[in-house]
């Protein structure tokens, strides 16, 4: 039996045009540029300062807020949170329009602020907490970061060991996460931490929103070996939280995790594909022949990139079609840090020496970018080895992995 491909939603025609009309105020249409012109830049994660990091998000801040008020802000969300409850497909239409203007560059913080964050929120927070921050940081006015990791942890997120004791209505919080992406430029963190260490770990864990602000925040730069400082320590040392900052039932943390990273490996399996395509157009243009090797490899990861297009695309239609995604989910994302493995490997090998030799020649030392900054992607939204043991379990069906 076939599979039955979603009808083009009504009225979606008319919002594009809509759509298109609008952008075109705000923005120039990308231009194709031939190779060797613009910006060579293939960055995994980006090595900008404290202030560039800061000034970057500001510009797309203020575009999104543009894009908000205008009404394509919240296109699928209720009107009490400033949406259009529109059907996903028009948030997707888009999200393609978008890639076709000029605009600010979209860091990793406003997809976790809008995509990730504030849907929590409004399934597992109070009255109060939707009213304050669910808007806001759909709009942008408020930013937000993941406080998840911790270097004991590893990628057993619920083996957390950040401490928070209750008094009253107060909580104390104490320890680390590390890896946070966006805390110099974030409003607020939202921070799984252990309430009642004398129970199985997944049920000693409680979410809390902390400001991030609060006295005994330090937020610490960790530098990378591509030389810049995409990522933070973030220590809590004695922060005092009012319960109303905590998010969803006490020892109930586990589940309120799971709605973050549910959403954020729905949002990963078109990481990489940029930099693919530029690979390729870097073999079209090196000035020689490739030998055999050279084009396998080249071929290999136009085959791979269109496979991993064709799970987004299985994603999406999905997600269209009303049905929460099976396992393209968690292959996507394999996929995703795969490509950009192969990317590598391809660049490398069509470079040789010429890759860590800083000349002047367009499109070839730009790459050391790409080749330091891959692997940590292989990290970074749940380990490789973590999704693979998701697809064993919970989709092959094979056996569990023996757990004390």
């Amino acid at each position: 039996m076939t599979e039955q491909i979603p009808q083009q939603p009504a009225g979606l025609a008319d919002f594009i045009d809509s759509a298109r009309g609008w952008l075109e105020t705000v923005a120039s249409p990308r231009q194709s540029r031939p190779w060797g012109e613009g910006s060579d830049a293939v960055v995994v994660f980006e090595n900008w300062t404290p202030e560039q990091e800061r000034v970057e998000t500001d510009r797309r801040r203020d575009y999104e807020k543009a894009k908000f008020d205008a009404g394509f802000g919240a296109l699928t969300w209720g009107a009490e949170y400033g949406g259009q409850d529109l059907p996903i497909a028009f948030d997707l239409a888009f999200r393609r329009l978008e890639a076709e203007y000029d605009l600010p560059q979209r860091t990793e913080m406003f997809p976790v602020t809008q995509q990730l964050i504030a849907p929590t929120i409004a399934q597992w927070g109070t009255e109060e907490q939707r009213a304050a921050y669910v808007r806001a940081m759909l709009r942008t006015d408020l930013i937000a970061c993941q406080l998840f990791s911790e270097t004991e942890a590893g990628s057993d997120l619920a083996a957390v060991r950040t401490r928070a004791v209750r008094s009253g209505d107060t909580w104390t919080l104490n320890g680390a996460k590390v890896w946070t992406s966006g805390a110099p430029v974030s409003d607020y963190g939202v921070a799984v931490c252990r309430t009642d260490p004398d129970v199985p770990k997944h049920r000693g864990l409680t979410v809390f929103i902390i400001p991030l602000d609060t006295p005994g925040i330090t937020v610490r730069p960790i530098r990378q070996m591509t030389g810049g400082s995409s990522f933070n320590e973030v220590l809590i040392d004695g922060v005092e939280l009012d319960d109303r900052y905590r998010l969803g039932p006490v020892g109930e943390g586990w589940k309120v995790a799971l709605t973050v990273l549910a959403a954020e490996r729905l949002d990963s399996g078109n990481l990489g594909l940029d930099n693919a395509d530029q690979a390729v157009e870097l073999a079209r243009n090196l000035g020689r022949d490739l030998d055999a090797l050279e084009r396998d490899q080249v071929a290999d990861l136009i085959c791979r990139s269109f496979v991993q297009r064709l799970v987004g695309m299985r994603v999406a239609a999905a997600v269209v079609a009303g049905r929460e995604p099976g396992p393209e989910a968690s292959v996507g994302k394999l996929l995703a840090t795969d490509t950009m493995a192969r990317t590598s490997e391809t660049v490398r090998a069509l470079l040789g020496p010429e890759l860590t030799l800083r000349g002047d020649r367009w499109g070839t030392w730009a790459w050391t970018e790409h080749v330091l900054g891959a692997p940590g992607y292989r990290i970074a939204g749940g380990t490789d080895e973590i999704q693979r043991n998701i697809l064993a379990e919970r989709v092959l069906g094979l056996p569990r992995e023996p757990r004390a």
